[in-house]
């Protein structure tokens, strides 16, 4: 049977407020108490014989299983494994981020919270952003829209591209499922960086963002013509000759379209490296899936949460462009 995990109370479990902020993490070793309680909200479980009891605390903040004699630490295995970096910082870089409606960047981080360099916030966020995504969150499902876009960013800050196009800016393919709710609502959404419009590199993401089953809505594009195979109920809309206009038939991936335009040109002024493009939309689906949300401080707890159970990222990985997965068969 599935525990489920009571709802966190405000002000108890994580703050409300900057003030409350403050209270809660007064030292190194209140972020580290804090810390061992959302990574293991039922007590301390051993990472290498599985033994839930409590630990012998041993110098440094080491926890020593009384079982397997095995020393961990509440940040091993996280995105805060061998940080150098405060965790009274990192706690605030994370409330920062999440009490920023529109986000921050890199930039904005290092002023606020007067880091020694550049490169520190913008891996910090990073990590952060690596942390939203949930692996075993549930397909978007229902009636879904699905659709791709062109988003522009600056080519003053990728230069990984092979060459500089003429113009100011490059435009990167981006797919958009979105959930519809009734009429005139929509649900969560799903955003990824594609190559190529083409069917193998459209379908995989299908395949990945929406539950079989579910009523997809696209255009007229050769890229979906086998969802009906794959188990969707695929309705196709031919945009040209349509007495409706594109927004009209799929509304919900053009306005999505058009605030994650809005949101990389505002925020992030657009200076977003292709290679990295993933994480931002990450970012951007995280907000735009807790928009609801009323409560700052419970967004910054699930991100708590999240960064506890995501596996470590290291500063060679951010800066190496991931590879690309080709749907094969």
């Amino acid at each position: 049977m599935q525990v489920v995990e009571p709802s966190p109370t405000a002000g108890v479990d994580y703050p409300r407020t900057w003030n409350e902020f403050m209270n809660f993490f007064a030292s190194e070793h209140s972020c580290q108490q804090y810390l061992e309680r959302v990574r293991w909200p039922g007590g301390f479980v051993c990472t290498r014989c599985g033994v839930c009891e409590a630990p012998y605390r041993a110098s440094r903040g080491r926890l020593m299983c009384r079982a397997c004699r095995y020393q961990a630490s509440v940040c091993a295995g996280t995105i805060f494994d061998k940080t150098r970096t405060p965790l009274r910082t990192w706690l605030a870089a994370g409330w920062y981020l999440t009490n920023q409606k529109q986000g921050v960047s890199a930039l904005g981080l290092q002023r606020v919270l007067g880091l020694g360099s550049y490169e520190t916030a913008w891996a910090m966020l990073h990590r952060l952003r690596r942390a939203m995504v949930r692996p075993d969150r549930e397909a978007l499902s229902g009636r879904v829209e699905i659709d791709e876009t062109y988003l522009p960013l600056g080519d003053r800050q990728v230069p990984d591209l092979p060459t500089k196009p003429k113009s100011h800016t490059t435009h990167v393919l981006v797919g958009i499922a979105v959930e519809r709710r009734g009429r005139t609502g929509f649900g969560r959404v799903r955003l990824h960086h594609l190559v190529r419009d083409s069917e193998a590199y459209v379908l995989p993401f299908v395949l990945g963002a929406i539950a079989p089953g579910s009523e997809v809505h696209s255009d007229g594009s050769a890229a979906y013509r086998s969802l009906s195979e794959r188990g969707y109920t695929h309705h196709p809309h031919v945009m040209l000759g349509s007495a409706r206009k594109a927004h009209q038939l799929l509304p919900g991936v053009h306005r999505v379209a058009s605030l994650l335009q809005r949101w990389i040109l505002g925020t992030h002024h657009g200076a977003v490296q292709p290679s990295h493009l993933d994480d931002y939309l990450d970012e951007f689906a995280f907000r735009f899936n807790r928009r609801s949300s009323r409560s700052r401080g419970l967004l910054f707890f699930r991100l708590l949460q999240q960064a506890m159970r995501t596996d470590p990222v290291t500063y060679d990985t951010l800066v190496r462009p991931l590879p690309v997965v080709e749907f094969m068969g």
